[in-house]
């Protein structure tokens, strides 16, 4: 019988020696692009853990703050609802797996909470705020000159696109989202475009998104569409740093942050194949520092009274440029606009910096959505902006001096 048996060992052993490739392939580490995507799926305990500490698990640059702080001092509490702000904030922050919300009126703190065991030291991912930060890095390097115009053409500055649906694109078409280029940002969708375009393997080191952009097929006329598209920032993202020759991490440190006077450094995670910074989402910053960048965009893009971002890009960035679902919202150049004059930096999972000038009000928040977002979480966030804004202006108005 030893024959036998000794002839099904031998091809038990040969077949498990055949199979053990396509195992361990299958079990292979994930590349740094499919665990980007992962986050998207994460379960709640995860985000509020790991969305504190995003610098760390992905490979990111640094924007250094400088020696210059600019201060946040202390105001009179808001009231909310004609009652102390600790009971509402605290339940709106609770139902909404928020980690930090601060209010500033004329540059001072009007509201601060932080939950989830988060605190003023530490930093929060942002999300599609970087968008918003990305397009206000753009209007610097327009007032700088390292960008000409917003009428110029993507292949104009990224050469690898100039056999793409995205060659004749210009920089403004690509601000308002309205390049026509087929898209899908669905964030529930594993396989929707948002979901997958990091996924791929590094192609003769280009950054993922102009592999996969490259791609892409026209839907619509350029100019004609708004659809919500992350790899179009990102694309924005390769334009600047092509234009100025740094990292945005580098140059947000050097035309904001440190001349602006943030309190501590932020952090941007980069594209595994070409080293780029992503210019659609991966910015990490302290809520006193959102706060801060709200408060830079009050003054009017100003820093010790001189304009550092170019007029033609304030001219249209913070108004209506293409219409969205909602009657009374808009978006501009990357940034989501209001009908009273309002605007936001707004991201996934609870990310918020919200402007409003005619009150002089800055709203950052940070947090943990349990979904990227949704019809009641968006209805929630508008309500309690909005009732910051019904107890400003319930306040006794001051006498002007």
């Amino acid at each position: 019988m030893c024959p036998t048996i000794c002839v099904r060992l031998l091809a038990a052993v040969v077949c498990l020696f055949v199979s053990l490739p396509s195992a361990a392939s299958e079990q292979r580490a994930p590349t740094i692009g499919q665990q980007r995507e992962a986050v998207l799926f994460w379960p709640q305990a995860q985000r509020e853990v790991q969305f504190r500490q995003m610098g760390k698990l992905f490979p990111s640059d640094r924007a250094a703050h400088g020696t210059h702080v600019r201060a946040l001092p202390q105001a009179q509490p808001l009231m909310l609802g004609g009652q102390g702000a600790s009971g509402v904030l605290a339940s709106y922050m609770g139902q909404h797996h928020l980690a930090g919300v601060m209010v500033l009126q004329h540059g001072r703190v009007r509201l601060q909470r932080y939950a989830l065991g988060f605190g003023p030291e530490q930093r929060w991912e942002s999300f599609s705020v970087a968008k918003s930060v990305t397009s206000v890095l753009l209007g610097i390097a327009l007032q700088r000159g390292d960008i000409r115009s917003l009428d110029d053409t993507l292949g104009a500055y990224i050469p690898e696109l100039r056999d793409s649906a995205y060659a004749e694109v210009t920089v403004h078409q690509l601000l308002t989202m309205t390049s026509g280029v087929q898209w899908n940002e669905d964030y529930a969708d594993a396989n929707s475009d948002v979901a997958q375009m990091y996924r791929g393997a590094c192609v003769d080191g280009r950054a993922h998104i102009l592999s996969y952009l490259a791609k892409q097929p026209r839907q619509w006329p350029a100019g004609t569409h708004f659809n919500y598209n992350t790899a179009e920032t990102d694309l924005l993202g390769i334009l600047v740093q092509r234009a100025t020759r740094r990292s945005l991490a580098a140059y947000l440190s050097q035309t904001i942050w440190q001349p602006y006077g943030m309190a501590a450094d932020a952090t941007w995670i980069k594209d595994e194949c070409d080293g780029s910074d992503t210019g659609g989402s991966g910015l990490s910053a302290t809520l006193g520092d959102y706060a801060r960048l709200g408060q830079f965009m009050l003054d009017g893009g100003r820093i010790a009274g001189k304009p550092v971002i170019a007029k033609a890009w304030l001219d249209g960035a913070l108004r209506r440029q293409a219409s969205v679902d909602e009657p009374d919202r808009g978006y501009g150049y990357l940034w989501w606009t209001d009908t009273d004059g309002s605007y936001a930096a707004i991201g996934i999972f609870g990310q918020m910096v919200y402007v409003d000038p005619s009150r002089e009000l800055v709203i950052a928040q940070v947090g943990a959505w349990p979904h990227a977002t949704s019809d009641a979480l968006v209805a929630a966030r508008r309500g309690f902006v909005a009732a910051v804004k019904r107890a400003v202006d319930a306040e006794p108005q001051k006498p002007a001096h």
